[in-house]
């Protein structure tokens, strides 16, 4: 439940601390990292991440029963050395953000219900974050100078946005998917051909030195929609590599003899890519913004990375681009995301509850509860 800082807004303006003279912890635990950090303004202290990655890759994606208990494991040696790295006692953080979701649910009432805890014990502001919004905000640590009005890309596993930041704590999302988002479609397609997981890492990786047009893919696109869908890309896709498996068993051979391996990856993430930066053009032509950020984990990827530094030269815009470590889910980008919350006058009480569908509105952060 959502609460002013107090009912006086004269007062509230008197009271919020200024993004830049707080100290914040934030905790993750969305999906498959337990992570925490502390943040001072803009500038990250300890930044501390516990990766499950390792543990997923044999099941080929992340099993939510697995994850949550490994995050109950995890959550307080994390808190502990993210506060330890930062050289500072609980005592001394100003405000506890927490992302609230979207996500799993067991995963993120692990991290929100030991942001809670501690938020009781300690008389702590407790802020939820929504898990979108943290991507976003990780651009603020990246550029000191960054402010909105901006452009941003979100590029994660289960999201692909486009959103006007209007405002800190203000947002109009100009696109979305209606089916796939392309990290899901990374992931499917890596599956499928044997690579693994995570899958948009090792897509990355084994494109390199590939051609970007051995196979015709197609790229979809909407009359009167800037929404994306990739759920097209993916069964070409998909379909173009049981073809080849079905012509190589016929043959006695490997089906990357007859394509390599690098050539199906690279023009499967071209596909990709083509449509999130022609989208991501026409969003700045549309709203004549000259910022562009990027964020999310698909936002690491480095075909994209040298697609949008291009177009962003060819509009005359000035691109940000978080560093992997960033990009990727972590808790920095939720400290600084609960500061400028925390800024805008907004704290929750302990009712908070994770919401595993928790999306952004059109004008604001969606605070709603079940």
């Amino acid at each position: 439940m959502q609460q002013n800082l107090s009912h006086n807004p004269d007062d509230r303006k008197e009271a919020t601390v200024k993004p830049r003279d707080l100290l914040v912890l934030g905790i993750e635990s969305s999906c498959d990292e337990t992570a925490a950090a502390v943040i001072s303004g803009r500038r990250i202290c300890s930044n501390v991440i516990a990766s499950q990655a390792d543990l997923h890759r044999r099941y080929g994606g992340v099993v939510p029963e697995i994850a949550s208990r490994v995050h109950l494991q995890a959550i307080i040696p994390v808190i502990d050395d993210a506060l330890r790295q930062a050289d500072v006692s609980l005592a001394d953080i100003d405000v506890i953000a927490a992302t609230c979701g979207p996500g799993l649910v067991g995963a993120l009432l692990v991290g929100l219900t030991a942001a809670k805890g501690l938020a009781l014990v300690t008389g702590k502001p407790l802020v939820g974050v929504q898990h979108i919004a943290g991507h976003m905000a990780a651009n603020y640590l990246t550029d000191p100078q960054l402010e909105p009005p901006f452009l941003c890309l979100v590029v994660s596993g289960a999201h692909s946005h486009l959103v006007h930041v209007k405002d800190y704590a203000r947002y109009q999302i100009l696109a979305r998917t209606r089916d796939d988002a392309a990290g899901e479609a990374f992931d499917k397609i890596a599956r499928a051909i044997g690579l693994g997981y995570p899958g948009g890492p090792l897509l990355d990786k084994a494109s390199q030195g590939g051609r970007t047009d051995a196979l015709s893919l197609p790229r979809s696109h909407f009359a009167d929609s800037l929404d994306f869908s990739f759920s097209g890309v993916k069964t070409a896709a998909l379909n173009a590599y049981n073809r080849l498996k079905q012509q190589a068993e016929r043959q006695s051979m490997s089906w990357q003899e007859l394509l390599p391996l690098a050539d199906f990856a690279a023009s499967f993430q071209q596909a990709l890519v083509d449509v999130l930066v022609e989208h991501t053009e026409q969003a700045l032509a549309q709203t004549d913004l000259k910022r562009l950020t990027v964020a999310g984990g698909v936002a690491a990827n480095a075909c994209l990375r040298r697609s949008l530094q291009a177009m962003a030269e060819r509009a005359n815009v000035t691109l940000s681009c978080p560093p992997p470590v960033l990009c990727t889910d972590n808790a920095a980008m939720i400290a600084m995301a609960g500061s400028l919350a925390y800024r805008d006058g907004r704290v929750d009480d302990l009712s908070l509850n994770a919401v595993p569908y928790l999306d952004l509105d059109d004008e604001t952060l969606s605070r709603s509860q079940n």
